[in-house]
């Protein structure tokens, strides 16, 4: 009874204050039972999902295979700059059933913090339907008889059971998903320089670059010349964005159940960049050598009768049979396997709020087992999303996916920038503590990462003002993000936070609370 107590004045006193305790957080329902090969291979291919292998298509077709690389490598250092940012800041003081917004209240304002909450709750909520989606464009390959909302339904049972099971098994379902991404992918590859080098059944020498040539490695969209090149480059590069969404705060969700977040962020962190490497940029460059950008096959911006993968599309044209369906069978694992982890995502950003008195006490419930139940079933309700299939084609459907999260990532990860240099200013003038993790690339990388995706989420939707190419269904998917999370922001500074300053000075930041509870 005297515990029950203690914690009810901890709820009340967050409730007031808009910041949880470490103590709470440590001390809260969900378990630490993430292993560390559970940690190692989530970080590995944990949000790597359809996005890399069916939204590529459209971006190869659009901008073709110079400008899918060059868009890449870009937001790959980008995301890397995000990654080496946010850990550590959370490897610094690692709390449990805590998100990237417990850090955002703490070092920013209550009502950034707020509104970052929300933002990850809606945002992931909305990639369960998004992969779901991809699913049923995949599945559509077959030209399968069997009508979608039977598909939707099925990924839907199996995502929402797992997320119900303690999280070991999440942990160990993701660990062997994650395991079949990775293999995957590195045979694609291996296959991918066999084909280059002409070892393929419909090949009569060396491919080479060959479709670097001819249809050529930079497309035109929407005008002609430099600048129909330039116009296509910039399309490209924020629709390359979208396979690296919630990548960085994946690692950041998991840390909450790691079992030594300390040690495990560390190695995450550092393997990570082998996994921008190796999957996304190894990805596009190999899907450049084998899948001509013109094909007919491919998702384009202006087509939506693709039903496949750049890679299966490549695997067909160069006349391997039976190993599409086979690619296509391992990519559905992925589409479940992220749908997974956003969900779980999305149901732990969404307790973290609870946590912090930020959203209603019902979703502080757990099972015995540390399954915040409340959180994942209010959470599930964003998977009935995916039965807008039934109504309209899957590939318009995933277009408004993908634009609307789009904007969200941009926002996240201009928010992840800034609770970031709040934290660093805070460490600078607070006599700059030992760090145990800090990366090169900071702090100026986060000022360059700031401003770069400030730029590209007030261009997510530049084609709608092109002639021919406005609608209000295309502007509304593109831009909703931004009013959506400043409305949540204004009106928590409204109601909440009218006295509060915009933000935490850094000699009164508290970087030393909790602490006491970390063991490096």
């Amino acid at each position: 009874m005297a515990k029950d107590d203690t914690k009810e004045g901890e709820l009340a006193r967050t409730a007031s204050t808009g910041v949880a305790s470490v103590e709470m957080l440590s001390n809260g329902s969900i378990k630490r039972e993430l292993k560390p090969r559970h940690t190692q291979m989530i970080a590995l291919g944990g949000c790597v999902g359809t996005g890399l292998f069916v939204g590529t298509g459209t971006s190869l077709a659009l901008g073709g295979p110079g400008l899918l690389l060059i868009a890449f490598i870009l937001m790959s250092f980008l995301v890397h700059i995000i990654v080496t940012a946010v850990v550590e800041v959370v490897s610094y003081l690692p709390v449990g059933g805590a998100s990237m917004s417990y850090y955002g209240t703490r070092y920013v304002s209550k009502s950034l913090g707020f509104a970052m909450g929300w933002l990850y709750v809606y945002s992931l909520g909305i990639l369960v339907p998004y992969e779901i989606t991809a699913g049923a464009l995949v599945i559509d390959y077959w030209d399968s008889p069997v009508n979608v909302a039977v598909w939707i339904t099925l990924f839907m049972v199996l995502m929402v059971t797992l997320n119900f099971l303690p999280v070991s098994y999440y942990g160990e379902s993701e660990f062997w998903f994650s395991s079949i991404k990775v293999i995957t992918i590195i045979g694609l590859l291996i296959l991918s320089f066999v084909l280059f080098w002409g070892g393929g059944p419909n090949q009569d020498g060396i491919l080479g670059f060959h479709y670097w040539k001819d249809p050529g490695a930079i497309n035109t969209w929407l005008a002609d010349g430099d600048t129909g090149r330039f116009i296509a480059f910039i399309r490209t590069l924020i629709l390359s964005a979208f396979p690296f969404t919630f990548s960085p705060e994946l690692l950041i969700a998991t840390s909450g159940e790691m079992r030594n977040p300390q040690r495990d962020l560390h190695k995450a962190a550092n393997r990570f960049i082998l996994r921008l490497l190796i999957f996304y940029i190894g990805t596009v460059l190999a899907i450049g050598v084998i899948c001509p950008s013109n094909i007919d096959a491919l998702v384009s911006g202006s087509s939506s009768d693709a039903k496949s993968s750049a890679f299966v599309v490549g695997i067909q044209h160069a006349g391997i049979r039976g190993l599409d369906s086979v690619i296509n069978a391992a990519i559905l694992t992925t589409a479940w396997s992220a749908g997974n982890a956003y969900l779980y995502m999305s149901s732990r950003a969404l307790y973290a709020l609870a946590i912090s008195g930020q959203a209603p006490k019902i979703f502080l419930r757990c099972t015995k087992r540390g399954v915040p139940y409340a959180a994942v079933m209010g959470c599930s309700l964003f998977g009935l999303l995916s039965y807008l299939n039934c109504a309209s084609s899957s590939s318009t459907v995933f277009t408004w996916f993908v634009t609307i999260t789009n904007t969200s990532a941009f926002i996240s990860w201009i928010c992840c920038c800034i609770v970031y240099l709040r934290f660093r200013a805070a460490w600078k003038t607070q006599g700059k503590p030992e760090l145990p993790y800090h990366s090169w690339t900071q702090p100026y990388g986060a000022w360059f990462a700031l401003a770069f995706f400030t730029v590209l989420m007030l261009i997510n939707g530049f084609n709608v003002f092109f002639p021919g190419q406005l609608s209000a269904e295309s502007f509304f998917t593109a831009y909703i993000g931004i009013p959506a999370f400043v409305v949540i922001y204004a009106g928590h500074k409204l109601v909440k936070g009218r006295r509060d300053p915009l933000w935490i000075g850094a000699r009164e930041i508290d970087i030393t609370e909790g602490l006491e509870h970390v063991d490096y």
